[in-house]
């Protein structure tokens, strides 16, 4: 089977199809995993892919992504879908693949779409074919793998979590298809009413797909006929944008991850006291069909678990809520669940029956507890993605409650309840809108980008880590800590490091980076090789996706790229003016870029003049001392340095001293070389 075939009975292939990307350069979308320098694309631009899962929402690119991989590797390509094939196709394929690789020596890449629609024994059925290097596959699924694939195909592929596109990705798609005279719209003068292509853009929430089949239909059915008679312009009315795309399509399943994130994180806007985040995440679930009832089921456990004791009467109100419900049914009882939702969110908050999980879990062996990170359900793939992390429990700090986020970024400050001036609601007013007021102040710290990939464990790259790494000096290892306690960089971001030769923060970024790029520059060709002799133990994807000379730096890095995070370690150690290598580091950061600057001072060190007795000393010693190891003498200062920083500048930059101390042993040969 085929999914990239084209129509040979002269019926027109749909829009969508047509304007699929070809190659990595017209992909547009999702920087965080195929950006410049990242894994992922350096793989697919090597041909050297290794088994892979592609999961997210309809219209992010899966299927498109695996017909640029069809269309770059030099490997045969198979395709097979899995609501239509069987095991008797997948034998096949298989035996397809086990020809090519006996005779010809050629690899099989081994396309599976909606690869969770298979059964356990189907899925089974691949992991020898993979486990001997048969095949490479590649599966494209809509649910969340963890939960619908083998365990065993999981824990042998990378994963990659595709996002639904931003406005500005939908959007430059849509102009680029008006553009397009082979593909596209281009040789028709097509004219778009102010507003009509924003809110073909805005329905279509996040889904190429869904823009494209809306922008053929808007495109194609203005007109009487269609192509319209040579030169007469098209103009698309903000009414036939409305007619071509009248609703958006909720972005919900009832059993996979929208479903779990969204209850997840309805209850915890109630257990934050945030009413309109409370409403926001009610309305969501309802016009996604979801059921009244289980929502209410949720409300009554928040009713004891997050209100408790601070206000006995939740309970009986959502309970006389969901009463009301089953008597009066749809639509008007969603006035009961906004009723009860409103209720949980503004009412004052208690644990105190947590008391007894606490109890509970002592008795039990004490396991891990998994920190969660924010909104979001982290019962099945926090571990790889961070689903959970940074999330704050309001019932830690004082009053039980603490500012965070609860809305989408995209309505930050968006209010939805407001209280009015009596009775209870008199009460909590200014209540709320104290803390409304502390919330926005409080999304400058939001949490960070999400984590888009997972790799499985490399037990040669740990033994080399352990070898190489862990086992290095205490102040290597301080230094080392310290440099990634700052970053924190992601697993998918690209790093710069500038370095004197210090290999050990090369491994580390490595084993931090796994589908991300790290680009090394070493001052001479020395250092080169070395960094060559310790990584010939690793695969090629393992190593740094460029290593460069200081003499090459920066014309050596591909135009365009920039970094999320950048370390410069001991670059200016005798250096007068590091202003040039700095300014070209703030041309290439990202936005967010973090930059970490390590620098040894010479002239803040144990002089020699200290271990001797002074009287000892030949005149003028110490001020020959002094005039080596400041700027004269060719040395980098901390004067030097914060005179640059000041100048260039790098905005709310800070300084911070160490000192280490480190046993010496002074042979004769030591003191020949000094004098």
């Amino acid at each position: 089977m085929d999914l990239f075939r084209k129509t040979t009975d002269g019926q027109k292939e749909p829009l969508a199809y047509r304007m699929r990307p070809r190659t990595l350069d017209e992909f547009i979308g999702q920087e965080a995993i195929l950006g410049k320098g990242r894994l992922l694309r350096r793989v697919i631009q090597a041909d050297r892919l290794s088994s892979v899962i592609f999961y997210g929402p309809s219209g992010t690119g899966k299927t498109t992504l695996a017909r640029v991989i069809a269309g770059t590797t030099k490997s045969r390509f198979i395709t097979i879908n899995a609501v239509l094939s069987g095991v008797k196709d997948l034998r096949e394929a298989l035996a397809e693949a086990a020809k090519e690789k006996d005779l010809y020596g050629r690899r099989t890449i081994l396309f599976i779409d909606e690869v969770h629609r298979w059964n356990k024994a189907q899925q089974d059925a691949l992991l020898p074919w993979v486990e001997n290097g048969t095949i490479i596959m590649i599966g494209a699924t809509t649910e969340n793998p963890y939960f619908e694939v083998n365990p065993a195909l999981v824990s042998r592929s990378r994963i990659f979590r595709l996002t639904p596109l931003t406005s500005e990705d939908l959007l430059q798609i849509a102009k680029n298809t008006l553009r397009d005279k082979e593909r596209g719209y281009g040789k028709y003068p097509v004219d778009f009413e102010e507003g009509a292509l924003e809110h073909l853009v805005k329905i279509a929430n996040g889904d190429a797909r869904s823009l494209l089949n809306a922008l053929e239909l808007a495109v194609e059915t203005t007109p009487e006929t269609f192509p319209p008679p040579e030169g007469q312009p098209i103009r698309v009315s903000l009414a036939a944008a409305e007619e071509s795309i009248q609703k958006k399509v909720v972005l919900y399943d009832k059993e996979g991850d929208y479903h779990f994130d969204t209850i997840s994180a309805f209850i915890k806007a109630l257990r934050g006291s945030d009413p309109d985040a409370a409403l926001y995440w009610l309305a969501r679930m309802v016009a996604a069909g979801e059921d009244p009832r289980f929502i209410f089921r949720r409300m009554l456990i928040s009713a004891c678990e997050d209100v408790g004791l601070a206000d006995p009467y939740a309970l009986g109100v959502v309970e006389a809520a969901a009463a009301a419900f089953d008597r009066v049914g749809l639509p008007e009882g969603r006035y009961h669940l906004t009723h009860a939702a409103l209720y949980l969110a503004a009412t004052e908050k208690s644990n105190s029956s947590m008391g007894f999980f606490e109890a509970l879990k002592r008795i039990e062996t004490e396991q891990d507890g998994e920190v969660p990170r924010h909104l979001k359900d982290a019962g099945r793939d926090g571990r790889d993605f961070g689903h959970g992390e940074g999330y704050l429990y309001p019932h830690a700090f004082r009053d039980h409650w603490v500012a965070q986020n609860y809305l989408p970024r995209e309505l930050d400050g968006t209010v939805f309840y407001h209280p009015g001036p009596l009775g209870w609601e008199e009460k909590i007013g200014e209540n709320l809108k104290r803390r409304r007021e502390l919330q926005a102040e409080a999304l400058e710290n939001d949490e960070g980008p999400e984590i888009l990939s997972h790799s499985p464990a490399e037990g040669s790259f740990e033994a080399f880590y352990r070898r190489y790494v862990e086992d290095g000096e205490k102040e290597s290892q301080e230094l080392r800590h310290r440099v990634f306690q700052f970053l924190k960089p992601g697993r998918t971001d690209r790093t710069l490091l500038l370095t004197s030769g210090n290999t050990s923060l090369i491994w580390e970024a490595l084993r931090r980076l796994p589908e991300g790029g790290l680009y090394v520059v070493v001052p001479d060709t020395e250092a080169l090789q070395r960094i060559t002799i310790f990584g010939s133990s690793l695969p090629d994807y393992r190593l740094p996706a460029g290593v460069f000379k200081k003499e090459d730096f920066p014309s050596c890095l591909e135009e365009g790229l920039t970094f999320e995070s950048i370390v410069c370690k001991d670059w200016f150690t005798r250096i007068n003016d590091p202003a040039e290598i700095l300014t070209t580091l703030k041309g290439l950061r990202a936005p967010g870029c973090k930059t970490l600057i390590s620098q040894v001072l010479p002239g803040e060190g144990t002089r020699l003049s200290e271990f001797l007795e002074t009287e000892s000393l030949p005149p003028g010693f110490k001020a020959a001392e002094d005039r080596i190891y400041n700027e004269s003498g060719g040395f980098i200062t901390r004067g030097v340095l914060e005179q640059t920083l000041a100048t260039v500048p790098f905005e709310g930059y800070s300084m911070e001293t160490l000192e280490f101390t480190r046993n010496r042993y002074i042979s004769d040969a030591v003191l020949a070389s000094w004098f």
